[in-house]
């Protein structure tokens, strides 16, 4: 007996969600339809795909194998229904995005209502990560990656350009005092990033140059984490507009140091791996972010 499609999406979806409670919930079937699935295919290809416990599941060796052309499968089925759905001049499928969660929050999230009534048959999947994430291991069809790319495997799409500020609460300067320089900040409570280590260069003009390497008394690796630490008076930091924009604007963050920062615009693109042909969801997103996101940065 072949193997079927429910069988394959089954196993797939078993491996990227985790569980097979957590497939059957992304499926829409029940524990026991997705459990039955898996068996059955076992059960044709004569061996054991999936090492199972009350704790966990594993792929065996013959799973990982069959893995990657079970993908393959899947993959092909989607892009047949798709094209179909070109031709009815309907995009449709499901889209996955990934985000920073501040990007996420402050980005993206505003602009999916209008998205989804305007294309109704494209399902979002929006899954936020603060690392910069393996497109194809995270079975991702477009990310937004900040500052300059340097994975030249992708392709990218320029999507705008968002402005950084040093900026702390107004409670929090009244009580500790306003820096009048770089150097001052000594002094202070400095807020950073865990990593990439280059966001904790600051865009300072000071004495010795430009650029000033902070020294955090208080890090994360979550821009929205140091955003909400800035809000509730916790130090200083340094953050882009798209996620300060209401804060600055309803007086729960004000600009430091202004004279001494350096107008510096970190660069947002969507990257992506297809290219000639790029699937009509992708194409159809990209298009509607681009001419609505510079409002938002």
């Amino acid at each position: 007996m072949k193997t079927s499609t429910e069988e394959l999406l089954a196993f797939v979806t078993v491996i990227d969600t985790g569980s097979i409670t957590a497939a059957a919930e992304q499926l829409n079937q029940t524990t026991s339809g997705v459990s039955r699935a898996l068996s059955r295919l076992e059960q044709k290809l004569e061996t054991t795909l999936l090492n199972r416990t009350t704790r966990r599941l594993e792929l065996t060796e013959e799973g990982r194998a069959f893995l990657e052309h079970a993908r393959k499968i899947v993959a092909a089925i989607d892009d047949a229904e798709e094209q179909m759905a070109i031709w009815r001049e309907r995009p449709a499928g499901r889209l996955r995005l990934n985000a920073a969660s501040p990007f996420m929050l402050h980005a993206i999230v505003p602009l999916v209502s209008e998205f989804r009534a305007t294309y109704p048959d494209i399902q979002l999947e929006l899954n936020s990560s603060d690392q910069i994430i393996d497109l194809l291991e995270q079975r991702t069809d477009i990310a937004i990656r900040h500052g300059n790319l340097q994975d030249s495997s992708l392709h990218a799409r320029y999507l705008g350009h968002t402005q950084l500020r040093i900026l702390a609460a107004p409670a929090y300067l009244e009580k500790h005092g306003i820096p009048s320089s770089a150097a001052e900040l000594a002094a202070h409570t400095l807020i950073g990033f865990t990593q990439p280590e280059g966001l904790n260069n600051w865009p300072l003009r000071h004495a010795d140059g430009d650029g000033w390497q902070i020294s955090p008394q208080l890090v994360s690796s979550s821009g929205e984490t140091i955003l909400r630490l800035a809000e509730q008076e916790n130090g200083i930091a340094c953050l882009s507009d798209f996620m300060t924009r209401s804060a600055r604007d309803e007086g729960r963050l004000v600009e430091v140091l202004s004279d001494a920062t350096i107008i510096t615009f970190q660069p947002i693109h969507a990257v992506y791996y297809r290219n000639t042909q790029l699937s009509a969801r992708i194409s159809c997103f990209l298009n509607f972010i681009s001419e609505r996101l510079p409002q938002l940065l």
